[in-house]
């Protein structure tokens, strides 16, 4: 299966009152370069993203965008200071008896000074925390893995429609190319003919200029080797998996053959064939970048 190597994708999940999203995007890059956005105080678990970013995806520029929403989902821990307490009770209890003053001392009272009652977060469990960053991880990377299928599947459909229609190129060529020949010994014994007037001409003479010109315009072996490289684009797409880098390789080949056919033959037919091969051949190589 082909895949692209842009694409979205996105995964939420509340844990324990806490709202976890994870958000991937990605574009074209020659290798795997992953980053990672979240907050600073969840860094414990890029590194688990990270490595499940390489498991799933192989080229491609990706960023990972994690955000936690902690709202009305905090768990409080409330505690005594008791040393605090202890000193405004007593400093409370020597002000009544020291200017007789009456009046209960209530935990009311005392609750509203500073620093008597601790309110902290509680310690979180940052396993558990990872782990549920990492299963919104998941979520993300399937929904993420489906578009970039879908749009593998349309660049796949769309090099195959073009090598179709170089193959079909190559065969007009092919059919052309015995052509030129016949029509070369035609022009070589006319201008012979005219050169030398009266004189009668040496066949053995045409038939070696004609057998020169034949093995310069050859394209035989150029064809052949198009036609495998068709073949093997068209394994290889129906194989699937990471082979951006391998059709890239490819692609040069291609343009190789293309090239070669193009400077052998002088022909103005050929040079068209070989004009919409490249062109072809171009907007194949344009795809396959997209290919992961």
């Amino acid at each position: 299966m082909v895949k692209s190597m842009t694409g979205y994708g996105r995964g939420e999940r509340t844990v324990n009152g806490c709202g976890i999203t994870v958000e991937l995007r990605s574009v074209n890059n020659r290798y795997l370069d992953c980053s990672v956005r979240m907050p600073r105080l969840y860094l414990f678990a890029e590194d688990g993203i990270k490595t499940r970013v390489q498991k799933s995806i192989s080229r491609g520029k990706v960023d990972v965008f994690v955000t936690l929403d902690n709202a009305g989902g905090e768990q409080l821990q409330v505690t005594v200071n008791q040393a605090a307490a202890d000193g405004y009770y007593n400093a409370l209890t020597q002000l009544a008896q020291r200017y007789q003053l009456s009046g209960e001392i209530s935990v009311s009272l005392l609750s509203r000074f500073p620093d008597v009652l601790l309110a902290e977060k509680a310690e979180e469990d940052v396993e558990q925390t990872a782990g549920a960053i990492t299963d919104v991880l998941d979520q993300a990377l399937a929904d993420f893995d489906q578009m970039r299928t879908r749009e593998g599947e349309r660049l796949a459909q769309d090099i195959l429609s073009r090598a179709d229609t170089i193959e079909a190129l190559v065969g007009k060529v092919e059919q052309r190319s015995p052509q030129t020949v016949s029509e070369y010994r035609a022009r070589l014994e006319a201008r012979m003919s005219e050169v030398l007037a009266n004189t009668q001409l040496d066949p053995a003479r045409i038939l070696t200029e004609a057998a020169i010109f034949a093995d310069k315009v050859a394209v035989d072996e150029e064809t052949v080797r198009l036609r495998s490289h068709i073949a093997q684009l068209r394994e290889m797409l129906a194989k699937g998996g990471a082979i951006g880098r391998k059709l890239d390789f490819l692609i040069q080949e291609f343009n190789r053959e293309a090239n070669t056919i193009g400077s052998k033959c002088s022909d103005l037919e050929i040079a068209r064939y070989v004009v919409d091969i490249k062109a072809e051949i171009e907007k194949i190589r344009e795809q396959v970048q997209n290919i992961e």
